[in-house]
Formats: C-alpha cells, sequence, structure tokens
C-alpha cells in the first residue's frame, strides 16, 4: 500500500559526524587550542608540580575572562573587515601602533623560538637525535605550509591538530588522581600571599590572556569575511549580523573551554604525579614529560612528549601568522593566507623572519627559560594597552557603528583588562621587591 502523500512527512534526524562539527567552527577553536603552545604546557606543569591540585581554582577564574576578550577581538574583525592592527592604524595613532607591533613581534619571535625548543626536546626523548636538527625541520615545515599551502587545506589540517590537545586527557587517565582534592581545589580556592604563589598566578594569567591571540581572531574573522563572496564587514550588512555573533560566540565559548579544560588536565597531572612525588623544579613541558617515566611509567612520558609536538605545530603558525597580520595591516599592506605568496609578498615575508628568527634563536647562546621569562614579560606589559585599546575600539561608534560591544560582554572584557593590569602590576612588584 503507498503512502499517503498529504501525510505529514516524518523528518529524520541528521547523524552527528565529528568532521561535521568540527567544519562550524573556526578562529575561536584555533585561538583556544592554540593557547595551550609548548611554553604554555611548562607553565602549566610548573603550576601543578609546585603547588599542586590547590591552583586548579585558576582555571574557572580565566575562562569567563579569556572569552569575553576573545569574543570581543572576534566581533571588532568581523563587524569592520580589518584586525586590530587595521582598526588602530585607521584610528588612533600610528607611532602607538608601531610600538605595539614591534613588542608583540618581538614576544612571538621568542615564543617560537622557546616552543620549537621544547617540540625538540620532546621529539629527542620519543625517538633520539639532535633536537636542534627538530628545531630547524619543525619550523620549516611551519612556514612553508603556511605560505605555500591552500588556506582553507590549511585551516583543515590546523582543527585537526587541536585534536592532539586530547593527549593531555589520556596522560590524566594514565595518572593516579585523588579526585575530591582536585574537585575541592577547582571550586575553593586556597590563596597563598608568597612571592612564588603570586608568581604562578600572574604566570597563567599571563599564558591564558594572551596579545597574539587576540590579533589572531580578529584577523581571522576579516581573513574569512574576505573570502567568503556571500559575506560583507557587517557595518556593510548588518542584517547577518545576529548569525554572525551567535556564531562568534558559539565558536569563540568552545574554543576557550577547550583550551582551559586541557590547561586543567595538565595542572592536574602534574599534581598526581610531580607534586604528589616532591618533583617541583620542573621549568619546562619537556622537563614534565621526562619526569614523568619514574613516576607514572613510559606511556605517560610518550603521551606528554606527544602532545608537545603536536600542540607546536598548531601554535606556531598563529604566533608566526599573528605577528605578520599585525604588521601587515599596520602598514596597510595587502595581507591574509589565502593570497598567493606574490600577491602579499611583505605580508609573507614578516611571517617567514618570525619563524626563521625563531629558529635561529636556539642556536644563539641565550638560556631558553630566560628568553621565555622576557617574552612572557614583554607579553603581559603589551596586553594591557592593547586590551585597553580594544575596549575603545569595541566602544567607538565611529568604528562599530550600531554594533558598539554592549552590556555584559562590554564589562566582562573590562574586568579581563583590570585583571591583567593587576597581575602585571604584581610581577612588576614581585621584580623589584
Amino acid at each position: 500500500m503507498d503512502p499517503d502523500p498529504s501525510a505529514p512527512k516524518v523528518q529524520r534526524l541528521e547523524t552527528f559526524r565529528f568532521r561535521n562539527f568540527l567544519k562550524t567552527l573556526g578562529p575561536g577553536l584555533i585561538t583556544g587550542a592554540s593557547d595551550d603552545d609548548p611554553s604554555g604546557i611548562g607553565t602549566y606543569s610548573q603550576a601543578g608540580a609546585q603547588l599542586g591540585y590547590g591552583i586548579g581554582w585558576t582555571m574557572l577564574l580565566t575562562f569567563p575572562l579569556m572569552t569575553a576578550i576573545q569574543e570581543i577581538s572576534g566581533r571588532v574583525g568581523r563587524v569592520t573587515g580589518h584586525g586590530i592592527a587595521g582598526n588602530v592604524c585607521r584610528h588612533y595613532s600610528g607611532k602607538l601602533l608601531g610600538v605595539i607591533v614591534l613588542l608583540l613581534f618581538t614576544a612571538n619571535t621568542i615564543n617560537i623560538a622557546a616552543d620549537l625548543a621544547a617540540m625538540g626536546d620532546a621529539t629527542k626523548l620519543l625517538i633520539g637525535g639532535h633536537p636542534l636538527l627538530y628545531v630547524v625541520g619543525f619550523g620549516a615545515i611551519s612556514v612553508i605550509a603556511q605560505i605555500f599551502f591552500d588556506y582553507r587545506r590549511y585551516v583543515a589540517v590546523l582543527k585537526w591538530l587541536t585534536l592532539c590537545l586530547f593527549a593531555y586527557v589520556a596522560a590524566l587517565a594514565v595518572a593516579k588522581v585523588d579526585w575530591p582534592q582536585a574537585l575541592t581545589g577547582l571550586v575553593l580556592p586556597r590563596i597563598s600571599w608568597s612571592v612564588d604563589y603570586l608568581t604562578t598566578i600572574v604566570a597563567i594569567l599571563g599564558t591564558t590572556i594572551s596579545p597574539y591571540l587576540f590579533f589572531w581572531q580578529a584577523s581571522q574573522e576579516a581573513e574569512e569575511e574576505r573570502i567568503d563572496p556571500d559575506k560583507k564587514p557587517l557595518v556593510k550588512s548588518p542584517r547577518d549580523a545576529r548569525s554572525e555573533f551567535q556564531r562568534i560566540r558559539a565558536d569563540t565559548v568552545i574554543g576557550m573551554a577547550f583550551s582551559n579544560l586541557i590547561a586543567l588536565a595538565i595542572i592536574t597531572t602534574a599534581a598526581a604525579t610531580l607534586h604528589a612525588a616532591g618533583k617541583t623544579d620542573i621549568e619546562t613541558s619537556a622537563q614534565a614529560a621526562e619526569a614523568l617515566r619514574p613516576i607514572a611509567g613510559p606511556l605517560a612520558e610518550w603521551i606528554f612528549a606527544l602532545g608537545i609536538v603536536g600542540t607546536g605545530l598548531l601554535a606556531i603558525p598563529v604566533l608566526a601568522g599573528s605577528a605578520a597580520y599585525a604588521v601587515g595591516e599596520g602598514r596597510r599592506w595587502p595581507v591574509g593566507l589565502a593570497r598567493k605568496p606574490k600577491e602579499a609578498t611583505a605580508f609573507y615575508g614578516v611571517l617567514a623572519l618570525a619563524g626563521t628568527l625563531g629558529i635561529a634563536l636556539n642556536f644563539a647562546p641565550i638560556n631558553p627559560i630566560s628568553a621565555l621569562y622576557w617574552s612572557a614579560v614583554i607579553n603581559g606589559v603589551l596586553a594591557v594597552p592593547v586590551m585597553v585599546l580594544l575596549m575603545l575600539i569595541a566602544r567607538r561608534r565611529a568604528i562599530m557603528k550600531q554594533f558598539i560591544v554592549r552590556g555584559w560582554l562590554y564589562w566582562l572584557g573590562w574586568l579581563s583588562t583590570a585583571a591583567m593590569a593587576l597581575s602585571v602590576a604584581a610581577m612588576a612588584i614581585g621584580y623589584f621587591l
């Protein structure tokens, strides 16, 4: 018997596919995942090793702060069609922008060098060999891929690389965690007014709220709009604002939640293994991986080391790319990873320079730990004026038109700025005392 054509059709539920879900995510996911770079992993490992479960609450604190400032960054890029540097050069002092871009390029280059060093040391743990050879190899792969790969395919690769962060969930599964203590440390802050404790909090804030992340997400939103013929800056296509803001919020919340959950997994793993065994002298992510072997076994060491390599391959393009976007937009050059090399020669030149200098620093007689420290100092000092500028841009009607940031998002953005300013002040006080 044939079915009645007038009967209402039953709508089939579409089968969930992770690949399709991943396609709906973009700059927010990559930005959040790249925040857990090898140097960040070192910071979280050090925090867990030194302070145990009691530092876990910082991940709940930083989540709304970093989510707010990253969503505002994404909105600025999508509304105006320009990244942060592109907006600053059009509406604010060129000299101010020059200082900001110089500091960003310097901090990013040092961070690239530190990440490459960690990746080289981690690969040596896995397969042996000389770490400097791996430094050159990983650095060259990252730069060449950004310049010559098709943009959409390259972004897809970066998205899939975010799965490397699940290595730290696997490492957590291997560790013997005291879950009651871990949960207590997550929800009940136990603050100590010692210099070491405050320094660790500053380091965590500086790692989770970094200037290169603001520049990257804003520029990537502008880039996605530029290459899509159906999209225009929201100031020219206001009817798309509602759906685009919903997308940016969902993308950013998922990306930042993913970032903080992985960071929490790293802290908890280090607390359950290194801190519990009295191993508190951890300075780098590679040292953390190596120290896990006698405590949690070779499997934990391998998982941790593989995660360092994977996250480095994700983070280095974001570090080099954000520097190139900042310089290029500030100079009003043609910018964008979707452009052919001959269409944006200067932009790709800056990108290649950042990667090359990052490689070269590993051959210089510079202590990587000291370099990373000064990179954190530069990032901390730079973050405050950049965040202030970002908040002023987000509220300036001449730039954002009817899409100025309002309400709780606006005030949470300023709270994030204030928290970063306080952390820099604490860092300065601790340095001079």
